[in-house]
């Protein structure tokens, strides 16, 4: 039996502004989005969605405000959903704390959290938007300050225009 290579686990590798970018596709449907080290090598897509996501993730690293139209799969529970539509309810440039978003949504902020951390569409889902009452948070469940994780949070946060201190804002959804 042969061993799936890393680099054949995706249906492309995007090296992007932020970061290393791998895109899982099936059935027509990207299945997920996964932030990759910085030593994975870049692979041009392989099947028309996976381009479609590179076209796409290209056009949100030039401008913030691009709107993502992609063929996600669903995945996830009816909780995880509930976060993750609360999460693309965030306006670009602004940041809610766990607390607040599990405020919001009747929920507790460990669970936001979680959820947060199993997102399968990042970016496109914004889940770098959320962050802890006391700093940045977590990222993709790491918080490593010095991991490229956190580095892939500090970009998009700054690339959709948060302030340094963005993550003080108490400013209700």
């Amino acid at each position: 039996m042969k061993i799936q290579q890393q680099h054949e686990l995706f249906a492309a590798v995007l090296d992007l502004p932020l970061g290393k970018l791998g895109v899982r596709t099936a059935g027509g449907l990207i299945t997920e989005l996964c932030y990759l080290p910085p030593h994975f090598d870049a692979k041009a897509p392989q099947d028309a969605v996976a381009e479609l996501a590179a076209v796409q993730l290209g056009k949100y690293c030039e401008d913030a405000d691009f709107v993502f139209d992609l063929p996600l799969k669903r995945a996830g529970t009816e909780f995880q959903h509930k976060v993750w539509d609360a999460i693309r309810s965030i306006p670009r440039g602004s940041v809610r704390t766990y607390g607040e978003l599990a405020k919001h949504i009747g929920s507790a902020p460990r669970a936001v959290g979680q959820a947060c951390g199993a997102n399968w569409f990042p970016v496109v889902i914004p889940c770098h938007r959320v962050t802890s009452s006391s700093g940045l948070g977590g990222f993709a469940n790491s918080d490593d300050p010095n991991g490229y994780l956190l580095g892939i949070k500090r970009w998009l946060l700054a690339h959709e225009g948060s302030s340094e201190y963005a993550w003080q804002q108490t400013t209700l959804l």
